[in-house]
């Protein structure tokens, strides 16, 4: 796609969002329709990677990537790997737009790298808003995935719990206790564990959520969990 498709006024923008999609008609209406709503940023759209590599010195840098999946499924061995190599070699968040709003693919994707989830139900002007939270580093999931959270969660059934899809079953009840804001001995005496086994997942999960300390471990898993369990993690939790 020629970006001069968006006239002139896009010369004069910093940053660029790129979207990947295989299928032509669907990219560049989707392009076209954020161009026209979204006025700061440059929005590319290719069909592949490799396709952008080979013009991307034509645009502004990266500000975000818009990966649209379609009808596949996040659980297909494919899609993850895609979405982990986005995540990876990217700097700017990627976003997955879907054909649906599942809650098991939408924590897939997250699981895999993702900084956003957009189901292709919403309007444009919530893809965008959407868009924008990731840029300012938020993590944007639909609404009905929220409350499908919240609904497990008072079911009290913890095989069933959102958590399981991101991590082990033993690694989702140390999350659990991180968001209370037990220390470590806490959590080993209630889980039956060493120490240094608490601390090993911990290790871990701050790994599969990127971050750099069990504060920001709680404040991202609850950007994602409702905020109904109380939390003074800001005073009680040991890095």
């Amino acid at each position: 796609m020629n970006k001069k498709n968006f006239g002139e006024v896009s010369s004069a923008r910093e940053r660029s969002l790129l979207i990947i999609d295989n299928r032509a008609l669907d990219r560049e209406c989707l392009a076209q329709c954020i161009s026209a709503h979204k006025s700061d940023m440059e929005v590319v759209a290719f069909g592949s990677v490799e396709e952008w590599k080979r013009k991307r010195h034509d645009y502004p840098p990266l500000a975000a990537v818009l990966l649209n999946v379609g009808g596949r499924k996040v659980a297909e061995a494919a899609v993850a790997d895609e979405i982990r190599k986005f995540s990876a070699e990217f700097e700017a968040p990627v976003i997955v737009l879907a054909d649906n709003d599942d809650l098991a693919q939408i924590m897939k994707a997250l699981e895999c790298g993702a900084k956003g989830y957009i189901p292709s139900s919403v309007s444009i002007d919530v893809c965008i808003e959407a868009i924008a939270l990731s840029l300012a580093g938020g993590i944007f999931v639909p609404a009905s995935s929220v409350f499908a959270m919240r609904q497990v969660l008072e079911t009290g059934n913890p095989v069933a719990r959102p958590l399981a899809g991101m991590f082990t079953a033993r690694q989702a009840e140390v999350v659990e206790a991180l968001r209370r804001g037990k220390a470590n001995k806490i959590i080993a005496y209630e889980l039956n564990l060493r120490e240094s086994t608490v601390k090993v997942h911990i290790r871990n999960i701050m790994k599969k959520v990127k971050a750099t300390n069990r504060t920001e471990v709680a404040y991202k898993i609850n950007d994602l969990l409702p905020a109904d369990i109380p939390s003074d993690t800001s005073s009680r939790l040991e890095h």
